[in-house]
């Protein structure tokens, strides 16, 4: 259901974010802020801050950041509608009225709601007659007890054509219900529906809210066409957009940061007995990206947990191509592969909880894999099949949507290809050299195999290559850092604009988002902030930035003594470079591929125009740098 923009301000209006926050956290008024401890992260320094002013938290230790319905969706797995639907309730505000055609579905799926919920009854009370026993057997061969049969709604299909729907009809559901519920087979040629399932196991599908929409049947005969049958698709059951278990795992998942993905009901269903609560299946199907969102929402990294056969090497890769598109920084998976011949039902039978937890704890991250994938029992013996490997990868990392996390991928990848094909370490490893390995432009490491032909590739030849070295600690970070150490006062304002911008560095990224955690009386003075970094191990990485910054031209009008209003005005302008700069960078990857994949003289115009705005972007900085001069401490910088 979607909520306009007017009725979700009434709500955050009325709840302030200290309040929803403060049932979780332990908060300490600070200033005009709230801080405590990250409730994301484990820490023992607070990096997490609420401004009911602003409406929002930001947490420094994992960069989320969100309003009161983010928050309950990252701390209780909820949905949107369920955090809104609560929150709502909370603030004493009516859900918004729905129309004739809404009310009027919605009056449909409760009562296809109400129908599978007596199916799963009436599947249920049937595994514990006389006529159950069969399947009573089964579950005790593949040892799933009496108290889980009942924690997961386990039943029975009897193998009568009419069994279901006859139960069905003495409680009042006519056959038309059960056909749009999945549970009736019909057709011009069938003159009288009869049941879908028979003669199986039936294990009850859920939705998140723990309200059954479908049914899976293991077929009890030997010899039946489909050992495993889903209730086909209709008004409530999307296979592709549900996982498996996913109503209990939610709040196991939470409570443990982990989820782990099995490949079938009674795999969930084993892992769970065997104290794996945090356990969910897809639906019979390859994973697919909504059910990559749903996992997400559950843990950072899902650990997939397939089959030790080629069958469940192969879903895993399939798994990877689904996921490649999809993962950013705080999502992706990992990959734990059983022993050959062996899925997760088998080794808790085989070596119970500890087996599984030695598995789990051997999952692969989704890099190794995907390296792996690309090169496991195949031939690089020719120049050619190395060229079309490292093409592949560069393919491949292409497709990642996050900026960031492709640069990473790129570097991760030249890494391995160079170990891979015993060609040491790349002869030049300047970061702004290595990004380009797999975004499009020349590598390093291999031989130079010249300009590219044409009349672009003549133009790129020629481009000068005063952008392609870059200090490993840009100035600019230097500058914004060195202007808060020494003015703090002007942290707080522009405590967003500066958690905000990307640093290329590490360890100045580090720096500065422990230095904007730090409580607020820090930022007193320059003496205050420089007495709290120093009590929180940071005083030797204030004195190196300060050191560094004492080079740059622009040096007194960072330093504490300075003017405030010098130090703002080259906070601000120095601020407004770096999102610039991050923006037209990424810009410039995009031109790069774009070029790299189709040479026309239109995609080569793009790209030098983004170069020619990044050589302006350098001037502009230089001018900055010159602002600190004192003969031209009176003009404009830009």
């Amino acid at each position: 259901m979607k909520f306009s923009a007017e009725f979700l301000e009434e709500i955050r209006a009325r709840i302030p974010v200290s309040q929803v926050v403060g049932a979780r956290v332990k908060l300490r008024k600070t200033g005009r802020e709230f801080s405590g401890l990250s409730p994301f992260n484990s820490e023992k320094t607070p990096s997490f801050t609420v401004n009911d002013q602003k409406g929002f938290y930001h947490d420094f230790s994992s960069g989320k950041h969100g309003d009161i319905f983010t928050f309950l969706m990252e701390t209780e797995g909820l949905s949107f509608p369920e955090a809104v639907e609560r929150l709502a309730g909370a603030a004493g505000v009516a859900m918004p009225a729905r129309t004739r055609e809404g009310e009027a579905r919605e009056q449909k799926r409760a009562g296809l709601h109400d129908v599978l919920a007596l199916a799963a009854k009436a599947f249920e009370t049937t595994l514990h007659e006389p006529l159950g026993a069969k399947a009573r057997g089964y579950l005790a061969d593949r040892r799933i007890d009496p108290a889980t049969q009942r924690l997961f709604g386990l039943g029975y299909s009897a193998p009568d054509r009419f069994a279901l729907r006859e139960a069905l009809a003495a409680k009042g559901v006519d056959s038309a219900q059960m056909i749009e519920a999945g549970l009736l087979i019909h057709g011009e040629d069938i003159a009288v529906p009869y049941d879908r399932f028979r003669d199986r196991v039936m294990f009850p599908i859920h939705d998140r809210s723990g309200r059954v929409v479908a049914f899976g049947g293991r077929a009890m005969e030997a010899g039946a066409k489909a050992k495993y049958l889903n209730s086909p698709e209709g008004e409530l059951f999307h296979k592709g957009g549900l996982l498996y278990n996913h109503h209990r795992a939610r709040k196991a998942a939470h409570d443990k940061s982990e989820l782990v993905v099995v490949e079938g009901y009674v795999d969930v269903i084993a892992m769970t007995q065997a104290g794996f609560a945090h356990t969910v299946a897809p639906l019979g199907t390859a994973l697919t990206p909504e059910q990559c969102a749903l996992l997400w929402t559950m843990a950072e990294e899902p650990i997939l947990c397939f089959d030790g056969d080629k069958a469940g090497r192969k879903a895993a890769h399939r798994a990877i191509d689904t996921a490649l598109p999809l993962i950013a920084p705080g999502k992706t998976l990992r990959f734990a592969l059983l022993p050959e011949g062996q899925d997760p039902d088998d080794l808790v039978r085989s070596g119970g909880a500890p087996a599984i937890a030695e598995a789990l704890g051997r999952a692969r991250p989704l890099a190794d894999m995907l390296f792996d994938r690309e090169t496991e029992e195949r031939a690089f013996d020719t120049p050619e099949k190395r060229a079309a490997l490292e093409r592949r990868l560069r393919e491949l990392i292409g497709q990642i949507a996050d900026d960031t996390l492709r640069r990473h991928y790129g570097l991760d990848m030249e890494r391995r290809l160079s170990q891979f094909l015993g060609l040491g370490a790349p002869a030049d490893t300047r970061p702004d050299r290595r990004e380009r390995s797999f975004r499009g432009g020349r590598r390093t490491g291999f031989v130079d195999p010249g300009p590219r032909v044409g009349i672009a590739g003549q133009a790129l030849a020629a481009q000068p290559r005063r952008l392609a070295s870059r200090p490993r600690e840009a100035p600019r970070e230097l500058a914004i850092l060195a202007v808060l150490i020494g003015h703090p006062s002007l942290i707080e304002p522009r405590i967003e604009d500066v958690a905000g911008v990307e640093f290329a560095s590490p360890a100045l990224s580090a720096f500065r988002d422990r230095l904007l955690s730090q409580p607020v009386e820090a930022f007193a003075s320059a003496e205050s902030l420089a007495d709290t970094l120093a009590g929180a191990g940071l005083g030797p990485e204030r004195e190196r930035i300060l050191a560094l910054a004492a080079a740059m031209a622009n040096w007194w009008c960072l330093r504490a003594e300075a003017e405030v209003s010098d130090a703002e005005h080259v906070l601000r302008q120095t601020l407004a470079l770096q999102r610039s700069s991050g923006a037209l960078n990424r810009e410039l990857k995009l031109a790069e591929q774009a070029l790299a994949a189709d040479p026309t003289e239109q995609n080569l115009a793009r790209l030098l125009d983004i170069k020619a705005n990044l050589v302006d972007l350098a001037d502009a900085e230089a001018a900055i740098e010159g602002f600190g001069s004192r003969s031209g401490r009176g003009s404009s910088p830009l």
